[in-house]
């Protein structure tokens, strides 16, 4: 476990195989359809959030800088640090000592880390900056 003020992160236990009933033909949010028969088929989250096992991990998201885009304080965000940085992505950063979440917005000449709550600024990267792109954040998991 790596830990932050901002975040803990965690290695997934993908060899669990904790596999769990799924509906595969989807819920309808709609009215329900009285001959819809459940066919069960079973899965576990891994398969599904889990893309590359050796470099995937788990954080629990602190604070509410990117509620805007779905991240709530105690949300669980799956980062894959197999990905490249890119243009609007949603990533955790180490900038200057301290993790964070932030939508990354590239500019011709500029870097900025972009939260998605207006009570907060964004982070525009300069030469003084310590910044590493440490994962893209691809799915969050959250208690409703």
């Amino acid at each position: 476990m790596l830990k932050s003020k901002k975040i803990e992160i965690f290695a997934p236990n993908t060899d669990s195989n904790l596999e769990m009933p799924f509906i595969a033909a989807g819920i309808k949010a709609g009215f329900p359809s009285p001959a819809a028969d459940f066919d069960e088929v079973r899965i576990s989250l891994d398969q599904i959030v889990v893309k590359n096992k050796s470099a995937t991990f788990y954080a629990k998201a602190s604070g509410n800088s990117m509620i805007g885009a779905g991240i709530a304080d105690g949300d669980v965000l799956v980062i894959d640090r197999s990905l490249e940085p890119a243009d609007n992505k949603i990533a955790v950063c180490y900038i200057d000592g301290d993790f964070t979440v932030k939508r990354i917005k590239i500019e011709k000449n500029s870097i900025c880390l972009v939260p998605e709550n207006e009570a907060f600024q964004p982070i525009k990267i300069t030469e003084e900056n310590e910044l590493i792109i440490w994962g893209i954040v691809t799915y969050v998991l959250k208690k409703i």
